[in-house]
């Protein structure tokens, strides 16, 4: 029986050219590019030409990239440092993010007793109500934090990123936005964006699991949240995760390549093709998000009766992999 992955959002499988270019630092290259020597002045460039590749797709410094084992570490740091380090005391966030978004923000509000936490308002569509956003950093008095995602990781809905970067800008509040759904599979330009943090991890695009990375806006000045040996410019202490910082680079020039060949293009077409004929086999099946702008490789539906987890199994029964919602 052949099978079908149709779990990309939950992670896509490494490419060819990804494992290629990371061979050399499982075997060969294998130096701690802490060290001095050759072996690890080798590792450590390595490490450098993949930081600047991929910062120059966000056309941002290459010293605003921090490395981290993924998103979930990444939006960790970016909030508790923005709660530490920036004197956030208020956080504005919504009811759909991420897990290591929305347990985060609880947990600062929780455990920290002058932060208090929003929630913005969505549409019945889980886009973001802009009109509440302004209202809420309008009677906001504190250093405030926004927190949003851009591509929802069930529903595909994309938040307008220049939009809330203007609000933000306009009050003076930081803005963090986990792009992990997005990236890769989205134009970036943060020359353009008045933005704070970005979270990225490779393994949505590609790439290998346990790598990602924040981006920090060069203005900003933090503690790190893993203390050690001061890798990471001092930011992320750690053994850096050679072959995996390896593949992330390779991961994100081929999805350069996809973005300017018009893949996306072609995957929305061929989503827009498959809700189609799942309308004409169950009428009353329930798209969400299908009006609203959205991920091209994301489909949400429902269908009246069924059990979603019970149709996970049978599908995959039948030899599709398909999800009821967020892997974690």
């Amino acid at each position: 029986m052949k099978r079908v992955y149709l779990d990309n959002a939950a992670t896509t499988p490494i490419a060819p050219e990804v494992v290629e270019a990371m061979l050399p630092f499982l075997t060969e290259e294998f130096g701690n590019p802490s060290s001095t020597h050759s072996y690890g002045r080798t590792c450590k460039n390595a490490i450098e030409i993949a930081r600047r590749s991929i910062a120059k797709h966000l056309k941002v410094s290459p010293s605003e990239i921090i490395f981290t084992s993924g998103g979930t570490e990444a939006d960790n740091l970016a909030i508790h440092s923005a709660v530490c380090d920036l004197g956030v005391k208020h956080i504005i966030t919504s009811d759909i993010e991420h897990h290591a978004v929305g347990h985060t923000c609880d947990y600062i509000a929780s455990h920290y007793e002058q932060v208090k936490l929003s929630k913005v308002k969505l549409s019945d569509d889980g886009d973001v109500d802009l009109n509440h956003l302004a209202e809420l950093l309008v009677a906001s008095k504190e250093k405030t934090l926004v927190s949003l995602m851009h591509g929802n990781n069930e529903i595909g809905n994309l938040l307008p990123l220049a939009k809330v970067s203007e609000l933000c800008r306009a009050h003076k509040a930081y803005f963090h936005s986990d792009t992990v759904q997005t990236m890769g599979h989205y134009p970036f330009d943060l020359s353009k964006l008045s933005i704070d943090f970005i979270t990225c991890a490779a393994h949505k695009f590609h790439g290998p699991k346990g790598i990602g990375f924040l981006y920090v806006n060069k203005n900003l000045h933090l503690k790190p949240l893993i203390k050690g040996g001061g890798q990471e410019q001092g930011r992320r202490s750690g053994a850096e995760n050679l072959f995996g910082i390896i593949g992330f680079g390779a991961s994100s020039l081929a999805a350069v390549k996809d973005l300017t060949d018009g893949v996306w293009e072609r995957v929305a077409e061929l989503r827009n093709k498959m809700e189609m004929r799942i309308a004409d086999i169950a009428s009353d099946a329930i798209f969400i998000g299908k009006d609203v702008k959205r991920l091209p490789n994301t489909s949400n539906f429902s269908v009246p009766g069924w059990k979603g987890e019970t149709q996970v199994m049978n599908m995959d029964l039948a030899g599709f992999a398909i999800s009821a919602g967020s892997a974690c």
